[in-house]
């Protein structure tokens, strides 16, 4: 199992060794992750992965090799029978009737009217219009449908009406690898940098020199700094759900900042910013990086740019308890706000284009934390955040 482990990573064109392999071996042979299959991850992914650009490359490796080893420890249970959500029929909403459906009336009453069904639902519940249930027009459940509720236990989204979603989702890296279909990403990017004179005087000024020797009559050797590239980038993907759709034009952004910035820092986020962020979407449970150390480590003279379609309800923006995937403490708005505060050079990329934007409420609300610096992921808008970016 281990050989194949090996022998599939470097199917993969993962650059591993047979010395690194042995090392591996020597690693279980001394017990390191004991019975822990979490703990192997961590230890095969340490010896045999040295460029973070093929994490996502190994993590799909070792998801074949072991397939289901690792969900056993990772999975996520929840207080709800698994056959209440089991969809043995779907009913099949016309337009006008979609329309007589409505809604609980708000946050507070939908997460309030949840905590009391969890309470008193005895059994499984099927096309009905109030209990936890599958094929019905209940906030609380699965394919049906429902103008605002909470969406347990189905696999994705079809209506994208739900405002939290109860379930453990796995996102993907985006591959930094990936070949561009085209230099224009490169050439917008490019406008950011600034490069500066800065240190030691270590680079011969040719024109100064024969000015200086041509005044003074004698040899007159003048020197200058060598030209550095200060320009520092600390950008935030939003990764799963809506956004799987852009994930092409977000891994060709992905790599030419890459190959762009020299000083580059990235995260990934959820819909919206909150508490945590992390650098490793299969990971991303076990390995969140509180926000606030971020916030602390990376000075204020980084410049932010956030990618994301900022498509989500605007519960998820507004309101504590909002996020689709946890309990955030603080409303999504605070977190956004207090990068804004923290950088003074900061915009947003949007891969929906901009002649939408006014039809989606979390878009206008982020566009307003933001001082009106969202702009369409086009060439175009790019062009402008960089200008933005260097004011």
């Amino acid at each position: 199992m281990f050989y194949n482990l090996f022998t599939e990573l470097r199917s993969a064109k993962v650059p591993v060794t047979l010395k690194e392999y042995l090392m591996l071996l020597e690693g279980v042979e001394k017990n390191i992750p004991e019975y822990s299959i979490n703990d192997f991850y961590y230890l095969a992914r340490t010896t045999l992965v040295k460029d973070e650009r093929n994490l996502d490359k190994f993590d799909q490796v070792f998801g074949h090799v072991f397939k289901g080893m690792e969900a056993l420890e990772d999975v996520l249970t929840a207080q709800i029978p698994e056959e209440w959500l089991q969809a043995l029929s779907e009913k099949f909403l016309t337009e006008e009737e979609k329309k007589m459906i409505e809604s609980l009336g708000g946050w507070e009453k939908l997460m309030e009217t949840l905590k009391e069904r969890l309470e008193e639902q005895k059994k499984r519940h099927e096309g009905g219009n109030k209990m936890i249930g599958t094929g019905g027009t209940s906030p609380f459940g699965a394919y049906g449908y429902n103008p605002e509720g909470v969406r347990i236990g189905q696999e994705k989204g079809r209506h994208g009406k739900a405002v939290k979603v109860w379930d453990k989702r796995e996102y993907k890296n985006l591959d930094d690898s990936v070949e561009l279909g085209t230099r224009n990403i490169k050439v917008a990017l490019r406008r950011l940098r600034k490069f500066a004179r800065e240190g030691a005087q270590t680079e011969l000024d040719l024109p100064d020199t024969i000015r200086a020797t041509a005044h003074q009559g004698y040899l007159d050797i003048k020197m200058i700094a060598e030209r550095h590239n200060k320009i520092k980038v600390l950008i935030f993907f939003d990764i799963g759900g809506s956004m799987d759709a852009h994930i092409r034009t977000c891994e060709e952004l992905f790599s030419a900042a890459r190959s762009e910035f020299k000083h580059m820092e990235y995260f990934y986020f959820h819909n919206c910013l909150y508490e945590g962020v992390w650098k490793d979407n299969k990971r991303r449970h076990n390995e969140v990086m509180s926000t606030w150390d971020v916030l602390h480590t990376y000075p204020h003279d980084y410049k932010v740019i956030f990618i994301g379609d900022a498509t989500m309800s605007p519960y998820e923006i507004t309101y504590p308890g909002g996020s689709v995937e946890h309990w955030n403490e603080e409303a999504g708005a605070m977190w956004l706000q207090r990068v804004t505060d923290i950088y003074e050079s900061a915009v947003w990329l949007n891969p929906v284009p901009d002649k939408h934007w006014e039809y989606t409420p979390s878009i206008e609300i982020i566009n307003q934390v933001f001082s009106d610096r969202m702009f369409p992921l086009t060439l175009e808008g790019i062009d402008n955040a960089m200008k933005e970016l260097n004011r």
